[in-house]
């Protein structure tokens, strides 16, 4: 069954400032319902996805329905207000539209929980709009921090590039995984990596991958991976290049895992991407 993730319902898991007030302590007994609950946790660097028609929110999509919709990016950032309240869910865009990644600000009420018909209990992220709405979005702005731009230069590209292939080389792991197989540089665009989680030695999950570095020739030369931190507060961003990584990719062709022969904390130490 689809569920329609209601303000309210994120508001039960990440704020709850609203219902302590109303109650003698501020420790509460709460169970989680899946029907009803998400963890900010599982939100942040989901991907989220534009359709045109307006979904049926109970109504199960049939298998393969997200093909039709258009992948505009992810969930970088949730913007609580101090009573809290979800402002805001701030999505970076631009990957599929072919111009570099900027930050927009969804209102949490227009994103709809979308399940396939089957057991799966995996959901996708959707919200009405047309390529040209997501075009047009205003570019979410941080009061304290400014403009929330990402877009690098050539020049800066380059020298990110640069600096990643400084550092000590890494060789890329030798990795066999059921249902998985190696995916090619020429097979990979920087829409499909995007977002990918990151795993280093004892398959650690150490981070995802938060950009990347496109040469001259248009093929990918760096990755700049996100690791550390916790819901996007804390993180590293550390550039390895592409021979440091083993890519693997899942038969249905729309899961990335990425390998990296290192622990987190031996990434922690390696110089800060800067952009």
């Amino acid at each position: 069954m689809k569920h329609f993730l209601s303000t309210t319902a994120l508001i039960a898991i990440i704020g709850t400032a609203g219902y302590a007030d109303n109650h003698s302590g501020a420790f509460i007994e709460y169970k989680v319902t899946s029907e009803t609950d998400l963890f900010a946790s599982e939100l942040i660097g989901m991907r989220v996805y534009a359709a045109e028609a307006n979904m049926d929110a109970a109504t199960p999509v049939s298998e393969g329905a997200r093909a039709e919709w258009d992948d505009i990016g992810e969930i970088n950032e949730i913007v609580l207000t101090r009573d809290g309240q979800v402002a805001a869910v701030i999505v970076g865009v631009g990957g599929f539209l072919g111009i570099g990644e900027r930050d927009v600000a969804i209102n949490m009420a227009e994103l709809s929980v979308m399940h396939e018909d089957g057991e799966s209990d995996d959901f996708f992220l959707v919200v009405q709009s047309s390529r040209e709405m997501v075009e047009n979005a205003p570019a979410f702005e941080n009061a304290e921090m400014g403009n929330a731009e990402t877009e690098m230069s050539d020049s800066e590209n380059a020298q990110a590039a640069e600096n990643a292939m400084e550092q000590p080389v890494m060789a890329a792991p030798k990795v066999e995984r059921e249902g998985y197989a190696i995916a090619e540089r020429e097979q990979l665009t920087a829409e499909m990596l995007t977002g990918a989680r990151v795993y280093g030695a004892n398959d650690e999950d150490v981070g995802e991958v938060s950009e990347i570095l496109i040469s001259d020739d248009g093929q990918i030369e760096s990755v700049v991976i996100d690791v550390g931190g916790f819901l996007g507060i804390g993180e590293r961003p550390v550039a390895l290049t592409f021979d440091e990584l083993t890519i693997l990719r899942n038969e249905g062709g729309d899961d990335f895992r990425v390998y990296i022969d290192a622990t987190q904390e031996a990434l922690e130490k390696r110089p800060e991407y800067e952009g």
